[in-house]
Parts: C-alpha cells; sequence; structure tokens
C-alpha cells in the first residue's frame, strides 16, 4: 500500500509524524515523503526539518494521501500547481486525508464543498468560507475523504484509517504498539474544556502567528 505524505515549509511536525507512526505500521506499507521539489523543509517553529525524497511531478498516484497542517498552509492554500496536483492525485486515492488545517488545503482544491469537515479549532471560520461544513469532531468521515482536528488528532484519524482498511484487532495492536494512552496533565484540549483566560491566551497567540505567516514575518 502507497502512502503519501505531504511535506512543505512551515508545517507543523506532528501533523505528518503522528500519522507517520501509525500508517508505516500496515502490512506492506510503502511510505513516501513527497513535496513541491525534493529536499528539507523547516517546521513552524523553524528548528526542525522533514525530508521530502519525492517531488510532486514524481508522485502521480497513491493509496493514501495525507495532507497535514501547520502555518504554510495559508500559502498552499493559494498555490494553483499545489491545488491541481491535489486534485489529479485524489481522483487515484483510496483515502484521502488531512490533519489540521490540511484541510483548508483539501477545501480549497474544491474536496470538501458540501462535505462535513473538520480543522484546527480556531480555523472553522476559514475552512467554512471554502465551501466545507465544519464540526467539531475529532475525526470526520466523508466517503473516502478523512479529516482530523488539530494536530494530536492525527493520530486518532490514522488508528480510524487502520481499522477501515485491516481491522479493529491490527489497529488496537498499532495503538498499543506506540503505547496511545492519553492521560494529559489537564482537561483544557478543546476551547469547550478550557478556562476563559487560557482560551483567550491561545487565541491571541495563534492569531499573531497566523497573521505573521500571512505577512511574511516569520523568521526563515
Amino acid at each position: 500500500m502507497d502512502i503519501a505524505l505531504l511535506l512543505f515549509d512551515r508545517i507543523t511536525a506532528l501533523d505528518v509524524v503522528g500519522p507517520y507512526e501509525v500508517l508505516a505500521r500496515l502490512p506492506g506499507a510503502q511510505v513516501r515523503f513527497v513535496a513541491s521539489e525534493a529536499g528539507p523543509y523547516r517546521t513552524d517553529n523553524r528548528s526542525l526539518a522533514l525530508v521530502a525524497d519525492y517531488s510532486l511531478a514524481e508522485t502521480t498516484s497513491t493509496d493514501i494521501l495525507v495532507v497535514p497542517g501547520g502555518f504554510g498552509t495559508s500559502a498552499l492554500v493559494e498555490d494553483p500547481a499545489l491545488l491541481d496536483w491535489i486534485r489529479s492525485i485524489h481522483a487515484t486515492t483510496t483515502w484521502t486525508t488531512s490533519v489540521c488545517t490540511g484541510s483548508l488545503v483539501l477545501a480549497a482544491a474544491g474536496l470538501l464543498e458540501g462535505l462535513e469537515a473538520t480543522t484546527h479549532w480556531a480555523q472553522f471560520e476559514a475552512l467554512a468560507g471554502l465551501g466545507a461544513v465544519p464540526t467539531s469532531r475529532r475525526v470526520v468521515e466523508q466517503g473516502k475523504i478523512v479529516t482530523a482536528a488539530g494536530v494530536s488528532a492525527g493520530i486518532d484519524m490514522a488508528l480510524t484509517l487502520v481499522a477501515r482498511i485491516a481491522g479493529d484487532t491490527l489497529a488496537q495492536a498499532i495503538q498499543l504498539g506506540i503505547e496511545y494512552d492519553p492521560q494529559p496533565p489537564f482537561d483544557s484540549g478543546s476551547p469547550a474544556k478550557a478556562p476563559a483566560e487560557v482560551l483567550a491566551l491561545t487565541r491571541a497567540a495563534l492569531g499573531a502567528r497566523w497573521r505573521a505567516t500571512e505577512d511574511g514575518l516569520l523568521p526563515g
């Protein structure tokens, strides 16, 4: 099974590494990291680089496509070549998936028009503006398109996908193998649960980072 994970500048590392750790454990998995051009791509905090071994031109079909998120998606949604590739590769996939703001890219490519989908909670309005119907569910399945909420939800999405492909037993075995047994020290992982001051602080920080990205102010 061929699995293509998209890389780009200012990607959020866990968005792609989380699903990778799960999907790479599927029997017969052949994983490739792809990008506009082969080479290293810096994450959104600029301190880590992930390497794409294949260019988009070298990737004309795949069984599973994973489009992660990150502050760099603000450029992807306005990249005609990338969006054309998304549409083309989607025609070949068994599953087309996204994590966090990766769903904005799928929506910009026209794949989520009128469909329920999810993304990071702070980007619901942007997702709706691109034609999707935002929902706060952690993983949303719409036919062969599966979208995941923010960052850590990519692990849940990948486990859901493994269950659909190879059954619940293997999905649970992979979950056990990576010891994915969340027991967070705080119950503030969603806007509905976070204290008001935590929500305000997070909104301000995320807003500042998005504005900096859009204005090209993040360090290169």
